[in-house]
């Protein structure tokens, strides 16, 4: 069985489409989605030409208006709505889909919606986006049973052999998000080259050593710690580590820490979740400490901030990679 995962590159955002909805329970890709986008969105028509609805400002009626507004703006108008997972299909029925249908051709909408459980994006939404020629993109996590089976098939591709105890070794090392057990396996496969086989040392020495070489920067960023945080970011780059790997392994820790605190928030107690914590029982003290010296928002905001830094730190920007990072921590730990 393969998993294929869908790219909304350069190349797809080449000619934009009217409406796009990004919809799915793998929370961590949609949010690199929506920085994706909403920089490619400012590099094609700046800053003013991107309107954002979020929070409290993200509801049917002010998509509904916001989609129906007449501009003088010259170039494309985009308009980001995030969190429309919380929309009722009679409240889409009546404020968005008349608006939606009836675009001009130099607007563009992109629709974000974080699933789980109990929330699930709107049948309405999906069909009048459809309707509207757009795109429907779905990030849903792989199930814990399939992934050694997909990282092994991805493996393959990229032209080397990797068995099914390495596949776990790297799924516990890496984490559980299918792109960066991707990012992983590339690297894997850069350096021991085509038709290797992969065993449980190669995955380990691989993973333990890019880890162990952020931790210190991760704890700074968590604790908000900005002063710490510069002073670990300054030494990792004078020893020559690059950015494009340390962003996804920030990225890693700041999850694991997100979720523990998002657990702690629904009423779980530090006893609950350490009792299903994957790991030593010092490490699960250490998560269940920082997640609750920090909140909910400050770390989806990291990540919001880390997506975006990945993304213009390939070129999009004006700012080179140095400034673009240091600016990132400063605003993480702030």
């Amino acid at each position: 069985m393969t998993y294929p995962v869908r790219r909304l590159d350069s190349a797809a955002m080449a000619t934009w489409k009217s409406a796009y909805l990004v919809h799915g329970d793998d929370h961590g890709r949609i949010a690199e989605r929506r920085a994706s986008l909403r920089a490619r969105a400012e590099a094609e028509s700046g800053v003013g030409g991107v309107e954002v609805l979020e929070g409290d400002a993200a509801t049917p009626e002010a998509a509904g208006l916001a989609l129906s507004a007449m501009t003088f703006a010259v170039g494309r108008r985009f308009i980001v709505v995030d969190g429309v997972e919380r929309w009722k299909d009679e409240a889409v029925k009546t404020h968005v889909v008349p608006a939606l249908l009836a675009l001009d051709g130099e607007t563009t909408v992109a629709f974000f919606a974080r699933e789980d459980g109990r929330v699930k994006t709107p049948a309405a939404l999906v069909k009048a986006v459809e309707k509207a020629g757009g795109d429907v993109l779905l990030h849903a996590v792989v199930k814990a049973r399939e992934l050694p089976a997909w990282a092994m098939a991805e493996a393959e591709r990229l032209g080397v052999r990797l068995d099914r105890r390495a596949a776990q070794a790297l799924i516990a090392r890496v984490g559980d998000r299918q792109q960066r057990l991707l990012r992983e396996l590339e690297k894997l496969a850069l350096e021991h080259g085509p038709g290797s086989q992969l065993g449980v040392e190669e995955v380990e020495d691989a993973a333990a050593s890019a880890e162990r070489q952020v931790w210190g920067l991760v704890d700074a960023l968590v604790a908000r710690d900005a002063g710490g945080a510069l002073r670990a970011y300054l030494a990792l780059r004078d020893q020559g580590e690059k950015l494009p790997r340390m962003v996804p392994l920030i990225a890693r820790r700041i999850r694991e820490v997100l979720a523990i605190a998002e657990r702690l928030q629904a009423g779980e107690s530090p006893a609950q979740v350490k009792a299903s914590f994957k790991g030593p029982s010092w490490m699960a003290d250490q998560r269940i400490k920082d997640a609750r010296a920090t909140d909910v928002d400050a770390l989806r905001g990291a990540l919001e901030t880390l997506a975006r830094l990945e993304v213009d730190a390939r070129g999009l920007g004006d700012l080179d990679e140095e400034t673009l990072a240091l600016q990132a921590i400063e605003r993480i730990a702030a």
